[in-house]
């Protein structure tokens, strides 16, 4: 089975459905100076430029275009919210208010679908939970 048929419904995975809310999920406190981790069993595999991203154990999956790719890209070297903003600001022509909402909604998503944790303190945290 190969991921591409992951992505199109052909591999038997049934959607989960969401009983838990962004709140469950998120600090209150969910700021640039946040850093993520990536769960155990959450893999990513980039698809002729965008990225998908499965929780095995759950089946959910998540489909990012190319800027969403780059951030993904960005967060997996240290899960540094601070750092992946300054990454994307410098390659893309981008209001930094515009930026700074467009990310933590992708983060917010991300962990309300079990692909990311939160939490508030800053550098050194694994990328893995």
């Amino acid at each position: 089975m190969q991921l591409r048929d992951i992505i199109q419904g052909k591999a038997g995975f049934r959607r989960r459905q969401e009983i838990f809310s962004y709140r469950d999920m998120l600090n209150d406190n969910v700021s640039l100076e946040s850093s993520v981790a990536i769960g155990e069993d959450v893999v990513s595999r980039d698809l002729e430029g965008e990225a998908v991203i499965l929780n095995l154990e759950s089946g959910i999956y998540f489909g990012l275009d190319k800027v969403g790719t780059r951030i993904w890209s960005l967060l997996q070297e240290d899960g540094s919210l601070r750092r992946a903003f300054e990454g994307v600001q410098q390659e893309y022509d981008v209001a930094p208010e515009k930026l700074e909402g467009d990310l933590l909604r992708l983060v917010e998503e991300l962990c309300a679908k079990g692909l990311l944790r939160v939490s508030s303190s800053q550098e050194g945290q694994p990328t893995r939970a």
